[in-house]
């Protein structure tokens, strides 16, 4: 079943029944999902900015946010009102045109990346059969804006920066990919809706974790490189660079980079929720847990509750990683940017490919246990 295409019908026929053509109330459905989501997606950078300070003070022994909005939660709005109404400076030797593409190049990606992210059982914008390809191909397009935007800038700490995120999102790539293979090759589709399928129906042990633990770890490394978190922040290296790419950058094209950033941490977090936890699966299985109290599955109010608690779980375990994420920028210092292509290169892509090549072994081996 595709969600997705089940509440366009819905929409579309309810405008139809106002009277309104049907061409015409396909026009107006369509700009509604990415609404929606671009509205979620700004909902979750301004929480996760806020569990940044708030983390890293408790991490630092300090407040952190205290008197903008309760314990602080208005700080994140305040920032973004302030980028909204700075002043948008192009330097005077910049190339006007790239120097203005670049953030967008760079944001529009991750962004759409969200239309494949399945938030519940029924609630994904586009259920699409080739969505973790869709996905990958999305994600390679960021480099170009990066690249662009450091050489744009004719500054010479811009153009290092790009040259490194353009190095570094390219070294992690490929073992992302690696990765995501392995386990739509267990999963048989490159469909978000049936990998989170086919770990139901044993809970907590049906999850991939436990069949890709190695695939796991690739992914989760790989991801907070490509978001260019620490310990792998070196194309912004304050210290260093200054800012990066992002230097020469004010106003609303500094914050496409900066709700950028937080966005495709979401995005990566909740992807591997998706990947190799579960999804919207609750840890116990739902039907043990009917069983237990004696309910029949098919009651209405139970598939209300179980569907509300499924998007809850989506969103617990993204939270989970998001706050790890935030945790290892205060534990870890920063690696050198040979030690970081070293281990891309050198350690995470013959590992990734190993681990897709047992996958394939073990898949013939042992077609029940991994999705034969």
């Amino acid at each position: 079943m595709n969600p997705g295409i089940d509440l366009q019908g819905s929409f579309v026929q309810a405008l139809m029944d106002f009277g309104i053509p049907p061409g015409a109330a396909k026009v107006i459905w369509m700009p509604l999902p990415m609404g929606l989501m671009l509205v979620a997606a700004t909902v979750g950078v301004l929480g996760s900015v806020w569990l940044e300070r708030k983390i890293s003070a408790a991490a630092q022994q300090r407040i952190g946010p205290e008197f903008i909005g309760p314990l602080g939660t208005l700080a994140p709005v305040a920032d973004g009102l302030k980028l909204l109404f700075k002043e948008d400076i192009v330097p005077a030797l910049a190339d006007p045109w790239l120097f203005t593409l670049g953030p967008i190049i760079v944001a529009i990606p991750v962004f759409l990346s969200y239309l494949i992210v399945p938030f519940g059982q029924n609630l994904v914008i586009s259920d699409l059969g080739t969505a973790i390809f869709l996905w990958i191909a999305l994600s390679s397009i960021q480099p170009i804006g990066l690249l662009m935007s450091g050489y744009a800038s004719n500054n010479k700490y811009s153009l290092l920066g790009g040259l490194r995120a353009a190095a570094q999102s390219i070294s992690y790539e490929i073992p992302l990919a690696l990765a995501v293979l392995a386990i739509a090759m267990m999963s048989n589709s490159l469909s978000t809706i049936d990998i989170v399928e086919q770990q139901s129906g044993y809970g907590i042990l049906g999850w991939n974790i436990w069949r890709q633990p190695v695939g796991f770890l690739i992914f989760w490394i790989a991801a907070l490189a490509e978001c260019e978190r620490l310990p792998f922040d070196l194309p912004e290296a304050e210290e260093e660079l200054v800012a990066g790419y992002q230097t020469e950058y004010s106003g609303m094209k500094f914050a496409l980079y900066y709700l950028a950033s937080y966005v495709n941490l979401i995005l990566s977090s909740l992807l591997v929720a998706v990947l190799y936890l579960g999804g919207w699966d609750f840890p116990i299985p739902v039907e043990a847990i009917a069983g237990w109290l004696n309910i029949s599955e098919t009651t209405p109010w139970l598939q209300v509750i179980t569907g509300t608690l499924g998007i809850t779980m989506t969103l617990l375990k993204a939270y989970v990683l998001v706050f790890t994420a935030i945790l290892l920028r205060w534990t870890l210092p920063r690696v050198r940017i040979d030690q970081l292509l070293n281990l891309g290169w050198k350690f995470l892509l013959p590992v990734a490919l190993v681990n897709l090549l047992l996958t394939a072994a073990l898949k013939l081996a042992f077609p029940i246990a991994f999705g034969g």
